[in-house]
């Protein structure tokens, strides 16, 4: 398993739909990294998310020439993987709940 920075999420969103008509929806990203430089505009400092429904991704918007080498984008079926755990811990904590 390989290990990439992806930027921080602070909000859970929705994804809906199935392949070539998937949207992605309310989701909140932050930075990838305390110091990286490329992602904030250099005009105001703020971030700009930055979403690729061709390739479906959602990332933040790189304002470098060079490009981001700092991070890669989320996929559409790693943000459903995570609402999955976050369902799964939900279920988990609720049944807890109820049996103690």
């Amino acid at each position: 398993m390989v290990r990439e920075q992806r930027p921080s999420i602070f909000q859970l969103g929705a994804v809906e739909g199935t392949g070539g008509d998937t949207v992605v929806s309310g989701w909140g990203l932050g930075m990838c990294a305390g110091r990286c430089a490329c992602h904030r505009d250099p005009a105001g400092g703020q971030l700009r998310i930055s979403e690729d429904r061709v390739a479906g991704t959602l990332g933040l918007h790189c304002f470098t020439a060079a490009g981001c080498g700092c991070c890669r984008p989320w996929r559409v079926d790693e943000l459903r993987a995570v609402l999955r755990d976050v369902a799964a811990v939900a279920a988990l904590e609720a049944r807890e709940r109820t049996a103690g």
